[in-house]
């Protein structure tokens, strides 16, 4: 007998898997809870769990097991699209903007589900804490005034939902002071199964071996469902062979040819993927008809997959094909122009070509055949592959100072392409006189406090969106220096190099000045003010000494900061004696003399083979002995053979720090009596080479020793010196890098010597070993993809040779590699300071993984590519660099990233700069002077630079006194200027042209002499005699006149 109808109920929860019966598509949220309740009548309770999401049902007869739209109550956690830095975000005393730690998901809710309550979850962090408003289809829901709404933490609760009032798609949007954001798209679909028509349905009569199409017909229902046939009652279903097919897209029954034991009665039974509910259609009859059997006749294929199919990477493909024919048709499948994949499947007797994972590489025409005796009939259709959009590079938070530039940029992967939305504060920003948004780059020129906010990047195509936020905020504040910048007292070296910091707080960015005593501090190529505003002295002498202030200053007010700097002689550095060869038992005092200014205090350290030697653990061998401030000696006594080695004394100042070195050689002494003619040596180190000589003594003295033996090697033993100094070193990521200092051959007893690396996670019971056989090893690097960055293992290093093995080193702890540099500097600028000279500074965003050692530059001419690009390195936290030796006037792109031991990280992008045209290259000429005592008027004639030199900015005089180096130097604007010559001799005058390549040619040089009295006036032409044009007329008359001033 025949079932009634009877139907599964579904809650979605948010604990549970969806649906075996659909497969998850990479990359978006898939999980689903579901508990089972079978209505009265039922003896069972089930529960049950799928990584699968459901598709909307879809009238197309190529189906893809993925959904058109994400799943519903996740399990697992979303990948969080929102690129944050946690330290920041969970400081309590940091202000930020909203960021997403859930967003809501899709819903299927059952209409007949006695849980009437719908939850669409949303929280966001923040400081201050963020509130929350929902939007359905765009609209904001007002929630006050429609009591089915509760708004829980965020979350927005729907009792007794409606799929009239209430399906749709949803959309959190959370806020604070500093701005909102909007949540992806949560679509809430209602999923119900109606009844099929109760109306009887005619009787279906064919003839023997005739083909059969019987409608399903199926009822309302949201959303898809699973089709199935019962022949003659209950459960006794139609079974698919080679002649029967079940078409999951149409639902029908197809049967190529009929046969007379397939006369009975045929009831469609569909299945709701979500409820499970179950309802079975009124039975078509089928019999057959008595004028005859049907002939033989070609296939007729019936059901076919669509002329385009459409499937997202990663899920699975299933494309149906089945002819009607007699004899019952054969089904094969190929791609055209192709090979099918290896991972296809034939099911359901070849009626469906089944493609797991479909990747990019599997789309194409493909070919579906039905072949009998009679014929054969041939079905095509293209199969295309998309993906859903994945970001390449997201947004990080901003700040930038009032009048700065923003530039953001988002990139995305998807086929289709994506295309790029923005929004601010979740509302959609379209562009302005100020605001550029082109391909997924947002600029805002001159940003200003109105341009704070929340800012979202949407990457969409017509399979999907996604969101990536970052937050700007927009500083404006007072000059400030921290603490470790204020006054503090530098004392360098002649020669060295020295950055002053001036490197104040505030916003917007300040005018840096500095000064030297009392005077504005000019630069020169040895002084330069760096584009963050520290200034940086290189090749340091006596003239630097002095006391600097500098004062940052932008129009909210100002703050300066001073430093003194002392430059002093470098130290030197003497150490006897140099190389020493001694017996055991002897004593030697090393001497170490340190040459260095007086005015420093010096502090001696002395090492052993590069480390420090402990003076109270050495048994009372080693003495410390200071003999006056400016030396000290290290007394060795009673040595024994394990003092040789290499003796180090570093001397250390406030300025500076220098080491030097001497060897240590220990021989083994053996005194016998006068008539033994042989002697036994012992306790000697196994598998080492010695040689011996024989020293005659008596009474009276020591006489000269014998010639050396032959070389002879001691027996091999066990090793029982384990390694030293086992550390860890840095690495690319994932790696484990464990570093040691080699045993040294005297200690290695014997041949075959190698390393045991031991090696555990903290806190676990058994270690890995690996054996490194090299015996000059001194790395050994672990790499296992599943071990995180800084992840502490604890490692200890043992040896062992033929002889067997020997002892570990003392436990020690080491932490994995953190890995290469992950972000590209930013804020990088290029500034062109000369013909030959242009500054790169940039800032660089601190990373809690892939810390940089230094920066590399990379530079190349306008007109070459990059490959072709020269390349500098800093060391250190630098973040500028000169660059110096290019070409004049011509345009450079530069590059900067990070490195450190592991490798590089991601060049920023590209900035470009131009070095200044080539200074002037004539020299001031016709130089005029007039000498009243100690005044010097001097003048010239203007400096006109060729086309391709750099306009003239002023003239520069140079004077000094005949025998001295150093210039004083006149800047000025006028084609003239007074002189001041203070001491009685003679002066070299030289006069020169400004610009902004550099300075030009000078002038010959002219000698006047100093004395009071009387006026001495001259003439001197280079160039040009003098002219008599009214303006050299105009120029005498004013020579000529003692008290004009120039």
């Amino acid at each position: 007998m025949m079932w009634l109808s009877w139907k599964l109920f579904l809650f979605l929860s948010l604990t549970g898997c969806l649906s075996e019966y659909s497969e998850a598509v990479p990359g978006l949220p898939t999980s689903y809870a579901a508990i089972l309740r079978i209505k009265s009548g039922s003896s069972s309770l089930t529960s049950f769990n799928s990584k699968s999401r459901p598709r909307l049902s879809s009238p197309s007869l190529g189906s893809v097991s993925s959904p058109g739209w994400r799943g519903a109550s996740h399990y697992h956690s979303p990948t969080n699209l929102y690129h944050f830095s946690e330290a920041f975000k969970h400081d309590e005393s940091v202000d930020y903007g909203p960021v997403f730690v859930q967003e809501p998901d899709d819903v299927i809710f059952p209409t007949d589900s006695e849980e009437k309550k719908v939850s669409l979850n949303c929280q966001a962090h923040g400081n201050p804490t963020p509130t929350y408003r929902w939007l359905r289809n765009g609209t904001e829901i007002d929630i006050e005034s429609d009591y089915r709404f509760s708004l829980i933490e965020g979350s927005l609760i729907i009792n007794n939902p409606s799929e009239m009032k209430d399906s749709g798609q949803y959309q959190c949007l959370t806020t604070n002071m500093f701005g909102s954001i909007l949540s992806r798209e949560a679509v809430l679909q209602f999923a119900y199964l109606g009844n099929f028509s109760g109306r009887t349905r005619s009787a279906v009569s064919v003839r023997e071996g005739q083909g059969v199409v019987l409608m399903c017909s199926p009822p309302l229902h949201s959303p898809e469902i699973i089709y199935s046939w019962v022949f003659n009652e209950f459960p006794s279903f139609v079974a698919e062979d080679s002649r029967r097919f079940i078409s999951q897209e149409t639902g029908n029954l197809y049967i190529s040819k009929v046969q007379t034991s397939d006369v009975g009665s045929y009831i469609c039974l569909v299945k709701n993927t979500v409820t499970n509910a179950r309802v079975l259609s009124p039975p078509t009859p089928l019999t057959l008809r008595n004028d005859g059997v049907m002939g033989e006749y070609e296939p007729k294929i019936e059901v076919h997959f669509p002329y385009t199919v459409t499937a997202a990477r990663g899920t699975t493909v299933k494309m149906e094909c089945f002819a009607l024919g007699n004899p019952v048709p054969t089904i094969s499948w190929r791609k055209v122009n192709g090979h099918n994949p290896s991972k296809a499947r034939l099911r359901k007797s070849q009626a469906v070509l089944e493609i797991p994972n479909v990747q990019l590489e599997d789309a194409g025409m493909y070919e579906c055949k039905a072949e009998n005796s009679r014929g054969r009939n041939v079905f095509r259709g293209q199969l295309q592959v998309y993906t859903y959009p994945h970001w390449v590079e997201k947004l990080n938070d901003t700040q930038l100072d009032s009048g700065d530039q923003l530039r953001w940029e988002c990139k995305a992967t998807g086929k289709p392409r994506p295309t790029y939305r923005w929004l601010k504060n979740g509302v959609p920003l379209w562009p302005q006189s100020r605001i550029e948004m082109v391909n997924g780059v947002l600029m805002i020129h001159s940003v200003n406090l109105s341009d704070a906010g929340m800012y979202q990047c949407l990457a969409e195509n017509k399979y999907g969106t996604i969101y990536a936020s970052g937050e700007l905020k927009i500083l404006a504040s007072a000059p400030i220096f921290p603490l470790n910048q204020r006054r503090k007292t530098i004392i360098i070296t002649k020669g060295q190099e020295v950055v002053i910091e001036c490197n104040p707080q505030a916003s917007p960015k300040p005018t840096i000045t500095w000064k030297k005593g009392d005077k504005a501090l000019r630069e020169s190529k040895r002084i330069t003010i760096l584009p963050h505003g520290s200034l940086r002295i290189v090749n340091a002498s006596k003239s630097d000494e002095g006391r600097y202030l500098c004062q940052g200053v932008n129009v909210f007010g100002s703050a300066e900061i001073v430093a003194s700097v002392s430059v002093k002689e470098p130290t030197r550095i003497e150490l006897t004696p140099k190389k020493i060869e001694l017996t055991v038992g002897e004593s030697i005092v090393l001497s170490c003399k340190a040459l260095h200014d007086s005015t420093l205090d010096v502090t001696f350290y002395w090492t052993l083979n590069g480390h420090p030697i402990d003076f109270e653990k050495e048994g009372g061998h080693f003495e410390s002995i200071k003999a006056q401030a400016s030396s000290a000696d290290l007394m060795i006594r009673n040595i024994l053979l394990m003092h040789a080695g290499r003796y180090g004394c570093r001397v250390q100042t406030a300025a500076d720090t220098v080491s030097d070195e001497t060897e240590l050689l220990v021989r083994v002494p053996d005194v016998i009596s006068g008539d033994m003619e042989s002697a036994m040596a012992v306790e000697l180190n196994p598998w080492v080479e010695y040689e011996f000589r024989v020293v005659a003594t008596n009474k009276i003295g020591t006489g000269d020793p014998s010639a050396p033996s032959r070389m002879i090697r001691t027996n091999e033993a066990v090793p029982k010196t384990p390694p030293a100094n086992v550390s860890g070193r840095s690495g690319r990521r994932h790696e484990l890098v464990i570093a040691w200092e080699p045993v040294s051959e005297e200690f290695q007893n014997g041949e075959g010597f190698g390393y045991i690396v031991a090696f555990r996670p903290n806190g676990t019971r058994g270690w890995k070993e690996k054996m490194v056989t090299s015996s000059e090893a001194s790395k050994f690097i672990y790499r296992d993809e599943s071990v995180p960055p800084l992840t502490p293992f604890e490692v200890k290093v043992g040896v062992y040779n033929n002889k067997g093995d020997g002892p570990f080193s003392p436990i020690v702890v080491i932490c994995s590699a953190e890995g290469e540099p992950t972000a590209a500097p930013i804020d990088v600028k290029a500034t062109s300071l000369s013909v030959s000279e242009i500054l790169v500074a940039w800032k660089h965003i601190k990373e809690s993984l892939g810390r940089p050692q230094g920066f590399e530059v990379g530079y190349w001419k306008d007109m070459e590519q990059e490959e072709a690009a020269e390349k500098v390195k800093t060391e250190g936290n630098e973040s500028s660099i000169l660059l110096t030796g290019l070409e004049g006037n011509t345009l450079y792109h530069l590059t900067v990233r990070a490195y450190n031991a592991a490798g590089y990280g991601p060049p920023s992008t590209a900035v470009r700069a131009a070095t200044k045209k080539s200074p002037p290259s004539q020299a001031p000429s016709n130089i005029m002077w007039i000498q009243d005592g100690s005044h010097v008027s001097l003048g010239w004639e203007p400096v006109r630079p060729l086309a391709n030199e750099s306009d003239v900015m002023g003239y520069k005089v140079l004077f000094r006194q005949e025998g001295q180096s150093n210039s004083q130097v006149i800047e000025t604007q006028k084609t003239s200027a007074v002189v001041l010559l203070p001491d009685v001799g003679v002066y070299i005058i030289e006069v020169c042209a400004v610009s902004e390549g550099g300075d030009g040619t000078a002038s010959p040089q002219i000698r006047v002499p100093s004395f009071s009295g009387g006026k001495v006036t001259s003439a001197q032409s280079t160039l040009h005699v003098l002219s008599t044009s009214s303006s050299s007329v105009t120029f005498l008359l004013a020579l000529m006149v003692p008290s004009t001033s120039w």
